[in-house]
């Protein structure tokens, strides 16, 4: 029977309760599937760093590097200043444990709202690749004559072809194995490059020489497609159904991703993977710790538990992945008044139950 190691952080807020759902489901994806899941909890967060000063203890990347993946709840504390624990944690983490790739998919469920009108989940129906280790994020720039009326501030955008090419390499191989042709449900499987051509000349030139040099030399069965980012954002609100997968930078790609998850009904259903392909992989719900509904028992868990679905792709347990995904489907459809914290009709325990008997039937 495989096993698999996975590293618990349940994190601040609301956090820790939606990870208890997640992890009642995967539970029951075990017991029905047939594997084993050891769990190892993790108290990172802000209370940790409130209680004791430090972020991430000496070793603790090192004793991540040892589970198979880690299922992230919330960061975020309403008592410590922001940046503190997203830059010290979550991106240190992402970094260290080189997780290139930042998966958003963005798919509308049944019965859940969009702000889009007469579109279905027929047609909010894609997955962004997001590289995430390289582009402006990487902490290149300074400041210059700092506090006189001459101040210059920097802040630089760089991209190594190693860095692009891996990153394409992820979404062409995605495509060919979940693209909508490889679903059943087009009739390509089709990655779209977003980028800036026209202006930002350098990286992204270098991005698109990239695509359709790999493109053409190793994924020749997989359609090709280029999208200015602003004109991504305006078909993303008005034809999202031309979309299969798209690729793209690490800025670029941290703004089109909240706008999906706002097309596909907000940040309650949105979930995420920062992913190493090579490595150990981690997956989180996007929208936040939402302190202010900590201990309710009412945030929905659909983000958390659809990021553990995720994980379980990822780790290669695809029916069961497949049983997930159907049974949060089928909760939102038939179960759910709302998404929203407070409104869902149900506890968060009881949407956790409900999903986990339906993967268990």
């Amino acid at each position: 029977m495989k096993t698999y190691k996975i590293g618990v952080m349940g994190g601040d807020g609301t956090g820790p309760e939606v990870t208890v759902e997640a992890v009642k489901v995967m539970e029951a994806a075990a017991a029905k599937f047939g594997f084993k899941v050891e769990q190892t909890e993790y108290d990172f967060g802000g209370e940790r760093y409130k209680r004791t000063g430090e972020i991430l203890p000496d070793g603790a990347v090192d004793e991540l590097k040892k589970q198979d993946a880690i299922l992230l709840g919330a960061i975020g504390h309403p008592d410590i200043k922001p940046g503190i624990l997203e830059k010290g944690l979550l991106l240190r983490m992402r970094f260290e444990m080189d997780q290139y790739i930042n998966l958003r998919p963005v798919r509308l469920f049944p019965g859940v709202e969009t702000p889009l009108k007469d579109k279905g989940p027929k047609e909010i129906d894609y997955v962004v690749v997001r590289e995430n280790s390289g582009d402006i994020y990487t902490g290149s720039g300074g400041l210059m004559m700092e506090n006189t009326p001459h101040e210059v501030a920097t802040q630089t955008a760089v991209y190594t072809r190693f860095q692009i090419d891996r990153a394409l390499k992820y979404a062409f191989e995605y495509a060919r194995k979940h693209g909508k042709k490889a679903r059943g449900v087009g009739d390509e499987n089709t990655v779209g490059l977003v980028g800036k051509t026209n202006v930002l000349t350098y990286v992204y030139g270098l991005w698109e020489r990239a695509f359709h040099e790999m493109g053409e030399r190793d994924y020749p069965d997989i359609r090709r497609d280029y999208y200015h980012v602003d004109a991504t954002c305006m078909w993303m609100v008005k034809s999202p159904e031309w979309f299969d997968v798209l690729v793209t930078g690490n800025l670029f790609g941290d703004i089109i991703t909240d706008l999906g998850a706002m097309t596909q009904g907000g940040m309650g259903i949105a979930a995420g993977g920062n992913i190493n392909p090579e490595g150990v992989s981690m997956f989180e719900p996007i929208g936040g710790s939402a302190p202010k509904y900590t201990g309710m028992g009412v945030i929905n868990p659909l983000a958390a538990i659809c990021a553990m679905q995720m994980m379980l792709e990822t780790l290669g347990e695809d029916e069961a992945a497949k049983k997930i995904d159907a049974a949060v489907r089928d909760v939102t459809a038939n179960k759910l008044k709302s998404l929203a914290a407070k409104q869902m009709g149900y506890t968060t325990s009881d949407v956790g139950d409900m999903v986990a008997e339906r993967v268990a039937d």
